[in-house]
């Protein structure tokens, strides 16, 4: 959600008081730095969701199936959501021209 915000933000603080080309740049920049933090948020995600589940099977390891498969579907909610958010990164940018 950061990386939403951060896209609004820059995109708007360009449109303002600027030329009319330097202002799809700076949104361009924006863009991609909210394209950063989004796969840098979903990445520290996922792994925080690999090394809990990983410690919970070497915990319980006759639990080990039911916590794999816990661990797939919200590693694939997490994907969900992150290639929604780059979609309207991408969507931003491409509206601004």
């Amino acid at each position: 959600m950061n990386g939403l915000v951060t896209t609004g933000i820059l995109a708007v603080a360009g449109e303002a008081g600027t030329a009319p080309g330097m202002a799809s740049g700076m949104a361009i920049v924006g863009a991609a730095i909210a394209c950063g933090l989004i796969i840098i948020g979903a990445a520290y995600g996922i792994g925080s969701i690999g090394s809990k589940a990983v410690e919970s099977i070497a915990r319980q390891p006759e639990a080990g199936g039911r916590i794999f498969a816990s661990m797939i579907i919200a590693a694939a909610l997490v994907e969900g959501v992150t290639f929604f958010a780059l979609l309207v990164c991408f969507l931003a940018v491409f509206w601004m021209h």
